[in-house]
């Protein structure tokens, strides 16, 4: 007996000692990279292990991913509360080469009573970190997490975390829930998430680990991979292993109240308050966490200025500097524990702050005829480039707080990039043109690629130096006979002119088309003139492009001023439909046109004003159809005579005339088909689109075929517009497949509508009782309704002992109660069958199964194959 109990003891002790001892103590982790040269990395293994836990390791294996492996020893040991150890182990390594690698560490074991573990206490710790060494991409730092992954939660209470990661390269991070790792970093085999009573997930973009809430008590481990990404390309990802303890209790978690997110310019000073609210009066611990509180130089300060039951503020001042510039926002995250004797619950709460480049100030624009120049304050912080933009005519919105570069919805075209504060605009060496405003704003970028918010917009118009064209308008249409009228302004500041000395002269250039691909000469004409009329040419068919060009006519010394501009007459378009006219304008101008009147000509050779638009294109409907109809349009634009006054012009188009023809097709009709096997008839039932589908619709054409393969040929013509349903009864078959198309009283069909097929009736079934007795009644199993539509079987049928005793492939079976090959009956009992039924359908043969039982009666009393 001593001996048994001896051995019993023993055993026991065996097995407990290790759990005790070496075993039960991981809680959670992580693992830090940080690049030191091109090809080596130190990193930092952070654990969270039970302190009351024998188990106290000195040191770690790491496994680098390259098939190597080495020791970590442990640098540092901190005690936490609720018997939390938090240790700290680091390590250097140098990599063979570029590549991806996994770095793991693991431990046995986590500690015991891990809910969502199985067997928690027998099942390794494991933490991994995978790197990208991608030379091209600079080098790299793992993002740190500042908020520890150990966390008290209570019972049916919201429960939230963030990890706090900073990253020091202000890389984009990326969150997600992953599983906890087992041994050999692979996945715990029968791990689930924690239990909820509505929802658990982390936020993807801000890495808030929302439980909502606690479903149960006990000890729960969550997994979070945590990814890097840098100019779309992932470099890393880290995967945290946290711990929550969940308790039952009365305690509520205090309530943070943060500020919304903040930007703010380089070298402007944060200054912030941020409160936290307990309702059951007990004092809170209000700690924060951000890259801005860790910096070596110039870090924010964060102060707790009040602390009582139930309140605690605290101030967050953060002088900033150039140093600070970076895309992407810095993430604080505030922390609150309450101190309740029955359990310290948190609430977290982050918001960012974003610290922007200055932008360019005290723009100053130079003016020439045909060309603008910026010239700027370089701003306080190093700058890699300035980007300038340009549009027509102010935009002058005013960018929020945050804002920077500038969005496309302004109307800014980006029209170049320098290093100095200079710009000088010649349009890309075509010269600006006159009669515009041309309005400028400049966004820099700094060295991380980040850009300023925009600057203010500056405008200026172009010094007068050459001819300003005024009007392009068709006077008369022709197609022999017909004039446009070409005005222009002087051009100023001649005596501004090198070498021009004069006399001036105007040289006219007319190019067919609006584009001006061909100007050739038309007149000469003196300084003093400003318009001609341009006679006896085809206005109807084309419109017409001019150029008036300044000339120096000094004998010796002659030569062309400036950049002439080119203008277009308007030429309308017209293409005439059932009861409507599409119009569109053709121009080429550098003025602004705001809008275009359209004008129908009466019948005495008067106008009427039909409508007005501000787009190039437009339409108008309600007319009558094989009716001529004349329209011209006056375009109504607008140029500046200098940086404050606006001039109004009008221009004429050439007169069009165009007949309404109804070419247009009814829409397309939706059609339905459902079979009625009973009384054999398939219902058609169709709609169109919208009312004013139907205006016109003078019959419908019904379209059939009798397979799918086949082409459709005309079943019927309905003559009554209003109708959409037809019972159709066909003589025999009814599979058929059918499309209906509208037709208008012009003739124009519309498209089909789909082709939709219906299938062949078929009720075929199999009778469940036979009796081959011999009485002559219900003798033979035959099935019910074989029809044309089945072309076979495949029927076999079973006893209870699962032999085969009959099949066939005929449709209508005809068994007649004898066994598979023999003359003896089958005994009377239930049999099984299987029956696989081949029927012709309009896709094709098709198949379907049958199963099911036979009740066999028979007054032989012939034995079965297995009797």
């Amino acid at each position: 007996m001593k001996s048994k109990l001896y051995i019993v003891v023993f055993t026991f002790l065996s097995i407990l000692l290790p759990v005790e001892t070496s075993a039960t103590h991981n809680r959670a982790g992580e693992i830090r990279c940080k690049q030191i040269a091109e090809l080596t990395y130190e990193i930092t293994i952070i654990t969270y292990t039970y302190s009351l836990s024998a188990a106290d390791r000195e040191e770690l294996e790491v496994s680098w991913g390259d098939d190597t492996y080495s020791i970590a020893p442990r640098v540092e040991k901190v005690m936490l509360p609720d018997y939390y150890q938090r240790n700290k182990y680091v390590s250097v390594h140098t990599f063979p080469g570029p590549g991806a690698y996994r770095i793991l560490v693991q431990d046995p074991n986590r500690n015991y009573g891990v809910n969502n573990i199985p067997n928690s206490v027998n099942t390794v710790f494991s933490i991994s970190t995978t790197i990208y060494i991608i030379p091209d991409l600079g080098t790299n730092t793992s993002p740190v997490l500042l908020n520890p992954p150990i966390n008290l939660a209570g019972y049916h209470k919201f429960f939230i975390h963030n990890p706090g990661a900073y990253d020091a390269e202000g890389d984009s991070l990326a969150y997600r829930l992953t599983d906890c790792l087992g041994e050999d970093g692979e996945p715990i085999e029968g791990y689930t998430l924690p239990p909820t009573t509505d929802e658990l997930y982390i936020d993807e973009y801000t890495g808030d680990f929302i439980w909502n809430t606690p479903a149960d008590t006990g000890k729960y481990n969550v997994a979070f991979a945590i990814e890097e990404w840098r100019s779309g390309i992932k470099i890393g990802e880290m995967i945290q292993d946290m711990q929550i303890d969940v308790h039952e209790t009365d305690n509520n978690p205090p309530v943070n109240m943060v500020p919304d997110d903040i930007c703010v310019l380089a070298g402007d000073t944060v200054d912030l308050l941020v409160y936290s609210e307990d309702v059951d009066g007990d004092s809170i611990e209000l700690t924060m966490t951000g890259g801005p509180l860790i910096f070596e130089e110039d870090s924010a300060v964060y102060e707790v200025t009040e602390s009582q039951a139930g309140l605690a503020i605290a101030n967050l001042r953060w002088a900033t500097s150039c140093s600070h510039i970076r895309k992407r926002p810095y993430d604080i995250v505030l922390t609150a524990k309450d101190d309740n004797s029955d359990i310290k619950l948190v609430d977290m709460d982050h918001f960012s702050i974003r610290v922007m480049g200055p932008p360019v100030t005290d723009i100053e624009v130079t003016k020439a005829s045909a060309t603008l120049s910026l010239d700027w304050r370089t701003p306080s912080c190093e700058v890699k480039s300035y980007h300038i933009y340009r549009r027509n005519k102010s935009n002058d919105v005013e960018p929020d707080s945050c804002q920077t570069g500038i969005p496309p919805s302004w109307g800014y075209e980006l029209i170049g990039e320098t290093e100095d504060t200079t710009f000088f605009d010649n349009n890309d060496g075509e010269g600006l043109y006159q009669g515009f405003e041309y309005c400028y704003r400049i966004v820099v970028e700094y060295e991380d690629g980040s850009l300023s918010p925009p600057s203010h917009e500056i405008c200026a118009v172009l010094e007068r130096g050459i001819p300003l064209i005024t009007n392009v308008s068709v006077r008369h249409t022709d197609i022999q006979r017909g004039s446009i009228l070409v005005k222009w302004m002087k051009p100023l500041s001649l005596d501004t002119i090198s070498n021009a000395n004069g006399p001036f002269v105007y040289f006219l250039y007319r190019s067919d088309g609006i584009w001006a691909e061909d100007l050739d000469p038309l007149d000469t004409l003196a300084y003093e003139d400003t318009s001609y009329v341009d006679t006896l040419f085809n206005t109807l068919d084309m419109g017409y492009s001019y150029s008036v060009a300044l000339v120096n006519f000094e004998p010796g010394n002659q030569f062309r001023v400036g950049n002439p501009q080119i203008a277009s007459s308007p030429y309308l378009e017209t293409i005439g439909s059932d009861r409507m006219i599409d119009f569109k304008i053709n121009r080429n101008t550098p003025w602004i046109n705001h809008h275009y009147d359209y004008y129908l000509q009466n019948d005495d050779g008067t106008w009427n004003l039909q409508g007005s638009s501000t787009e190039r294109e437009w339409r108008i409907t309600g007319l009558d159809n094989e009716k001529e109809y004349c329209y011209r349009v006056v375009t109504r634009g607008y140029y500046m005579l200098d940086d404050s006054t606006e001039v109004e012009n009008s221009n004429f188009s050439q007169l069009t005339c165009v007949v309404p023809i109804d070419s247009v097709p009814p829409c397309r009709p939706s059609l339905s088909v459902t079979s009625n096997c009973d009384s054999m008839f398939n219902h058609l039932a169709w709609s169109l689109k919208s009312d004013s589908c139907t205006i016109d619709i003078d019959h419908f054409t019904i379209l059939y075929a009798l397979d799918a393969e086949s082409d459709l040929d005309t079943l019927l013509v309905l003559p009554d517009a209003e109708l959409r349903e037809y019972y159709h009864f066909p003589k025999d078959e009814m599979g058929i497949c059918y499309q209906i198309i509208a037709v208008d009283g012009a003739g124009n069909e519309s498209l089909p509508s789909a082709k939709i097929c219906t299938d062949a009736c078929s009720d075929y079934r199999l009778p469940n009782v036979f009796t081959p007795n011999g009485d002559g009644m219900n003798d033979i199993y035959y099935a019910y309704n074989p029809g044309e539509v089945v072309k076979a079987v495949d029927m076999k049928i079973y006893n209870r002992w699962g032999d085969l005793v009959y099949e066939t492939t005929k449709p209508e079976i005809a068994w007649d109660g004898k066994l598979l090959n023999s003359d003896r009956m089958a005994s009377t009992g239930v049999y099984y069958y299987i029956c696989t039924v081949y029927e012709e359908r309009i896709s094709g043969t098709e198949e379907r199964a049958l199963t099911g039982f036979i009740q066999l009666i028979s007054e032989t009393g012939s034995a079965t194959l297995n009797d």
